[in-house]
């Protein structure tokens, strides 16, 4: 039995200095790996992104077989879903520094209202949309829609992140 435990201490004691020897090696390397990135600017970002949300967006038209009548609550519907103007960019830091704490919480709320009413004209125009398909192409859609949302809020996205640890 002593030499079992003897065995077991050494290996794990082994795999611990192996992983400490792992993680100092990423934490090396990662530095050197982000040097070769290129730098995107704000406006490549948006570029890029937008680039990416137009290939969806084909996707799912070619996925729902979208129909010519079905056409225009298709257009309404990918048109409410672009970002509003500003969406992505913040207030200046020196802006939110300069506000007393009630200030910069009235701030969020009032910003948290604009987003609510966008999201409300989303909404809208997504159930204008949903009602004019076919049972099958709601359950394509109903399919696709559950995929993004978990792709986005399913793995670590920005809508779990108060979450991790918990449960």
């Amino acid at each position: 039995m002593k030499t079992f435990r003897k065995t077991l201490l050494t290996g794990l004691a082994a795999l611990s200095m192996g992983a400490a020897a792992l993680g100092a090696q990423a934490q090396t390397q990662a530095p050197q790996q982000n040097a070769n990135r290129p730098h995107l600017t704000q406006e490549q970002r948006e570029a890029k992104r937008a680039e990416f949300m137009a290939q969806r967006v084909a996707k799912l038209h070619a996925d729902l077989g979208i129909t010519a009548a079905q056409e225009s609550a298709w257009s309404a519907f990918v048109a409410s879903m672009k970002p509003a103007a500003g969406d992505h960019q913040h207030m200046d830091r020196s802006a939110w520094a300069g506000l007393t704490a009630p200030q910069r919480m009235q701030k969020e709320i009032d910003l948290q209202k604009q987003r609510t009413a966008r999201m409300e004209q989303r909404l809208a125009a997504l159930n204008t949309f949903y009602s004019v398909l076919s049972p099958q192409q709601k359950q394509i859609f109903d399919t696709e829609s559950a995929e993004m949302a978990q792709h986005r809020f399913g793995h670590g996205g920005h809508g779990n992140w108060q979450h991790r640890g918990q449960g």
